[in-house]
């Protein structure tokens, strides 16, 4: 199936919509779907989200928040989430930890983020992987006299090396 926008590459990225019992389907390419994100999050940023949500979860019972707690690094307020969608720190998360637990359960199905590695950090984490391997593999080779294999190692060493440096 072709991307409804481009009509050049692969759909790739499947969208329904339901507004008001009507259905409409974009069947985008990575690069038409990556594009459209961006829109999407100039008009309604994740903050806005999260903020929205928070109405929608019984975070905790409404006895139960103290509206007094605040954030001992920052000053932040639960309330101040609720309003913003944001936190203002890290210690935040420790401070509101109660509060949190039940809405990343709901959106992410768990209250640890799990995400993907970007893939620049991946590749870096691929190629120092691999270098490890290769040195290991190289150490060995001399130990067993293995001195034709020990040279090929070592040229890939220096071409991973050199490549990573890039």
């Amino acid at each position: 199936m072709q991307c409804d926008v481009c009509h050049k590459r692969e759909a790739t990225v499947h969208l329904t919509e339901i507004i008001n019992n009507n259905v409409s389907k974009l069947h985008l390419c990575e690069q038409c779907a990556r594009e459209k994100s961006e829109e999407m999050e100039e008009h309604f940023g994740l903050a806005d989200l999260l903020s929205g949500l928070t109405d929608l979860v019984p975070v905790v019972e409404k006895e139960e928040i103290d509206k007094d707690v605040k954030c001992p690094s920052c000053g932040f307020t639960f309330q101040n989430f609720r309003k913003m969608g944001r936190l203002g720190c890290p210690k935040c998360y420790e401070t509101f930890k109660d509060q949190l637990s039940p809405l990343l359960r709901k959106i992410h199905g768990s209250e640890n983020h799990v995400g993907k590695t970007p893939a620049r950090k991946e590749l870096v984490h691929d190629k120092a992987t691999l270098l490890d391997d290769l040195r290991a593999r190289l150490e060995k080779a001399i130990q067993s006299e293995e001195f034709e294999e020990a040279a090929r190692l070592r040229d890939q060493v220096r071409a991973v090396s050199k490549e990573q440096k890039k």
